[in-house]
């Protein structure tokens, strides 16, 4: 009996935890969708207005929370904005991983990833002026958005290189490698990827094209042909 009711209170204590588990899953879950919703819409305003119009009053009434609210999720305008960029780039990062996972040969990783680098700027139309305008209003964000991207690439070509990829390239070739590349991304994105009135296009087939036969061939453009047999 005794022992009986040394249990009771013990299960009593333990009911108002069982039932808080699930209100913090909640309010967590909650937290992350507003945080979400007020990065998603920082992104449509900067995309229309850029940075210097992107006010807190209209971030918050295109993610339709309260002003008040904004002050929960970040410290400053300026706070927010200096985290957008880096936060779209590690969007940008998990939509070109999911692009080339499962394909193994290099070139054909390297092929998919500029394809699908594209691909995120038709779902992301605004990325473009958000990266261009984050030297001057964010530099803080472009700072860490570049080096961010520039890890990750890093990262993705050590590891192919040690599984035997990329045999042509030394080790301390790899990182300035990502920056050439990353570069080509930059300018071509620049002509191809929006039309004069700003709008995400598809780059011409030309362009997949070009940059399949400079990575598989080099400024020649063709594969080596048969060596002639010298003539006695």
């Amino acid at each position: 009996m005794a022992a009986s009711e040394r249990r009771r209170p013990a299960a009593a204590h333990g009911a108002p935890r069982d039932k808080a588990a699930p209100a913090q899953g909640k309010r967590q879950q909650n937290n992350a969708r507003i945080r979400h919703a007020l990065f998603d819409a920082a992104a449509r305003v900067v995309g229309e207005f850029g940075y210097a119009e992107a006010s807190i009053a209209r971030i918050t009434e295109a993610a339709g929370v309260a002003q008040g609210t904004f002050y929960n999720y970040f410290a400053s305008r300026q706070d927010l904005l200096n985290q957008l960029l880096p936060k779209l780039g590690e969007e940008m990062l998990a939509y070109i991983a999911a692009e080339v996972q499962g394909i193994s040969g290099e070139v054909e990783r390297e092929e998919r990833r500029f394809a699908a680098f594209f691909g995120f700027l038709e779902q992301r139309p605004a990325f473009f002026r958000i990266l261009n305008e984050a030297e001057l209003f964010a530099p803080q964000g472009f700072r860490q958005h570049f080096e961010n991207i520039a890890e990750s690439y890093l990262a993705a070509l050590r590891h192919a290189h040690a599984r035997g990829g990329l045999p042509g390239f030394a080790e301390e070739e790899l990182e300035p490698l990502v920056f050439l590349l990353m570069a080509m991304r930059s300018y071509t994105s620049m002509r191809y990827a929006y039309t004069d009135g700003g709008q995400a296009r598809r780059p011409p087939d030309a362009l997949w094209r070009a940059y399949a036969k400079l990575l598989r061939h080099g400024l020649s453009g063709a594969a080596p042909g048969p060596k002639k047999r010298q003539e006695r």
